[in-house]
């Protein structure tokens, strides 16, 4: 199964929270999504939400410039 990648990069808190809340919504049991991440804000933001709402978040790279994390969607 290919895992969708959602590139905030370019984009700030609220605005990155609130897109990559859309794109989790729509995810089933088990599956994934790659999200990369620049605003410090939305870090911590979104990592938190997922945590918070059923998602097992998985680091793949954290970097000054960025963090891209691999979130799926728990049973």
């Amino acid at each position: 199964m290919d895992i969708q990648t959602l590139n905030l990069a370019s984009e700030r808190c609220p605005l990155a929270l609130l897109l990559a809340k859309r794109a989790s919504k729509s995810l089933r049991s088990n599956q994934s999504i790659e999200m990369i991440i620049s605003d410090a804000g939305a870090r911590q933001d979104i990592s938190r939400y997922l945590l918070n709402n059923g998602f097992n978040v998985k680091v793949q790279a954290d970097t000054p410039q960025e963090l891209v994390i691999i979130a799926t969607k728990r049973l």
